[in-house]
C-alpha cells in the first residue's frame, strides 16, 4: 500500500480517493489501494501533470483522453477481479487504466489502435514497474483470440454495439465492462451465466469513440 510520506503526489492521491472514488460509492479494498499506488502523474503529458488528480478526463494526445479516476474506479471494481484474474483490456491509451488492473490481478492483455499511443504506453508502464502486462497494437474489437477466455474484458472507448468478438472471448462468469452509445452513452456489464448473456445498465458516461 502506498503512504503518504513515499512521494510529493502522496496527500493529492488520497484525497482524490477519499473526495472522488470512496464518497461514489467504490468499496472494493484491492481497487482502492491500486488507485492509491499507481502514480496518474506518470501517465498524462507532462504539461497536464499538475491536474492529474482532478476529478475529469485529460488529453493525450492523438484524440484520446485518459479517464476520470472516478470512471478508471468504477470500471475496475465493475470487473469483479481477484489475484488470478486475466483481463482483456481493449483501448490502452495511456497505460493508465492497463496499471490499475494490472495492480489487481494476475495478468493483463492491452490492445491499442494507434502506434505512437501504443508504445508510449508501453515506456509508461515499463518505467512505472509494471510487468504482468502484455501490449499488442491492433483492432481491439477483435479482442485477443489466441488467450481467451478472459476473466474480465474492459473497454475503454464507446462502441455502438457490443463487438461480438469481445463476448465470444468472455469465460463463463466472466463480465464485459463496455460503454456502449453515440450521441447519449451509459456504461453497461455483460456477464456471461450458464443460460446466456445477461446485461446491466450502470450509469450515463462519456468517451472518445471506439475506432
Amino acid at each position: 500500500m502506498t503512504h503518504r510520506g513515499d512521494d510529493p503526489w502522496a496527500a493529492l492521491v488520497w484525497r482524490m480517493v477519499a473526495d472522488q472514488i470512496v464518497s461514489r460509492g467504490i468499496t472494493e479494498p484491492r481497487v482502492l489501494d491500486a488507485m492509491r499506488s499507481v502514480k496518474r502523474p506518470l501517465f498524462v503529458p507532462e504539461a497536464e501533470r499538475a491536474r492529474a488528480y482532478e476529478d475529469g478526463p485529460l488529453s493525450i494526445g492523438r484524440g484520446q483522453t485518459i479517464s476520470q479516476p472516478y470512471i478508471v474506479a468504477l470500471m475496475t471494481e465493475l470487473a469483479r477481479l481477484d489475484p488470478g484474474s486475466r483481463v482483456l483490456e481493449v483501448g490502452t491509451g495511456s497505460g493508465y487504466q492497463t496499471a490499475v488492473l494490472a495492480a489487481c490481478a494476475r495478468e493483463v492483455f492491452t490492445v491499442e489502435l494507434e502506434p505512437e499511443l501504443s508504445a508510449r504506453a508501453a515506456r509508461t508502464l515499463s518505467a512505472a514497474g509494471v510487468t504482468n502486462v502484455r501490449l499488442r497494437t491492433g483492432d481491439g474489437s477483435l479482442g485477443w483470440p489466441e488467450e481467451a477466455p478472459f476473466d474480465a474484458i474492459l473497454v475503454t472507448a464507446a462502441a455502438a454495439d457490443v463487438p461480438p468478438a469481445l463476448l465470444d472471448q468472455l469465460g463463463l462468469g466472466s463480465r464485459l465492462v463496455i460503454p456502449l452509445g453515440t450521441t447519449s452513452q451509459n456504461l453497461y456489464v455483460f456477464t456471461r451465466e450458464a443460460g446466456g448473456i445477461r446485461r446491466e445498465s450502470v450509469i450515463p458516461v462519456r468517451f472518445v469513440p471506439l475506432r
